[in-house]
């Protein structure tokens, strides 16, 4: 079965969207391209084959539309391109962050014309994530959570929050504070979600001549148990199992200290759970980040097939954006203005460019 065809709005991010439905198996058929016309774009149409429309009014009747260009948080068309879509009944999946009055406007848009507005945080979907985020779920059956501690890039930080409420099952009643600057690139902001303790490390700064680059970590988040701590050390791997390092009661006593009886001593004191190694940067583009669109985009075809036979069309996706959207505003507010500052082009480093260095003995 032929898939329903759909077009790309953007071609800086929006490329990995044209990656994604450039596969056979996409959930939708990539048949054009929105965007101003540049040189970028050119060669987007003339790689996936596909016409180039320089104007909306050009862009023949698609089954969605996936708006992959900066809303009003941008300085971007992003939500007003939307909501044109929305108002011809065509469904929309855009790429996150919209300011929660944007968002609240697409969704009405939607409502009013019968048809689907969704998000797209992306790195939700990301395989390690989903793993992570598997995990946790486990864990949180069996124990409570007793701290959550996320380090962040700021562009990332509604995303990250998504990650942490996926954990949680909500996001329920909430309360922050900011902490006091620190040095560093780095702001705290602390406090209480879904009633579980939540630490928020986000790098608060931002290169305007670069404004998706310099961050330092992208996502690194640590879910805490009574029984120890799952990790997602970085967005695309690997998720780490930290037992607690409880000394049970005999080891006051025993000699030698590791002849004690307890059973969790021979736990590993770390695992990796799924793969040992996160995939290259190349993968990421190449496989990882077009995976995860895809399965945004067949969420996005389940609520429009839904409504079509009369369910909810994704209320319950909205509902749950809109609310995010808030908090991370929220967060935002207490992090204050972002600094802008100038970067240079960092010098990326494998292991084998330090390992030699880092493993001499020193006297």
């Amino acid at each position: 079965m032929t898939a329903p065809p759909a077009v790309v709005c953007g071609t800086r991010f929006g490329r990995v969207y044209l990656e994604a439905l450039s596969a056979p198996d996409a959930p939708y058929r990539l048949v054009g391209i929105l965007a101003r016309g540049s040189e970028r774009s050119r060669a987007c149409a003339e790689h996936y084959g596909v016409p180039l429309h320089t104007d909306v009014d050009d862009v023949p009747d698609v089954a969605a539309a996936f708006v992959v260009v900066g809303s009003g948080l941008a300085g971007g068309p992003g939500a007003e391109l939307a909501r044109g879509f929305l108002d011809r009944g065509v469904p929309v999946l855009q790429e996150h962050p919209l300011h929660p009055d944007e968002l609240a406007d697409c969704i009405r848009a939607a409502r009013r014309n019968r048809t689907v507005h969704h998000v797209d945080t992306l790195f939700l979907h990301v395989e390690p994530v989903r793993r992570f985020i598997g995990a946790a779920r486990a864990l949180l059956d069996r124990q409570d959570a007793v701290f959550v501690e996320v380090t962040c890039g700021h562009q990332v930080l509604q995303t990250a929050l998504d990650v942490v409420v996926a954990v949680l099952g909500g996001i329920g009643w909430s309360s922050f504070v900011a902490h006091p600057p620190e040095p560093g690139p780095f702001r705290t902001v602390a406090g209480e979600l879904a009633g579980v303790p939540l630490a928020l490390r986000v790098q608060h700064e931002l290169d305007p001549a670069e404004p998706d680059n310099h961050a330092h970590v992208l996502h690194r988040i640590t879910i805490g148990t009574e029984g120890g701590q799952l990790t997602l050390v970085a967005t695309h791997g690997p998720v780490v199992w930290t037992p607690r390092a409880h000394m049970p009661a005999d080891v006051a006593q025993q000699v030698p200290m590791h002849a004690s009886g307890a059973a969790h001593l021979d736990l590993p004191s770390g695992e990796v759970l799924g793969p040992p190694s996160a995939p290259s940067y190349r993968d990421v583009l190449a496989r990882l980040w077009p995976d995860a669109i895809r399965r945004a985009a067949t969420a996005l075809r389940v609520d429009v097939e839904d409504a079509g036979r009369g369910g909810d069309g994704g209320r319950a996706h909205a509902q749950h954006q809109l609310a995010l959207s808030r908090l991370t505003r929220e967060v935002n507010e207490l992090l204050g203005p972002v600094p802008l500052v100038r970067r240079p082009t960092p010098r990326v480093l494998g292991p084998a460019d330090f390992l030699p260095v880092a493993t001499e003995v020193r006297g």
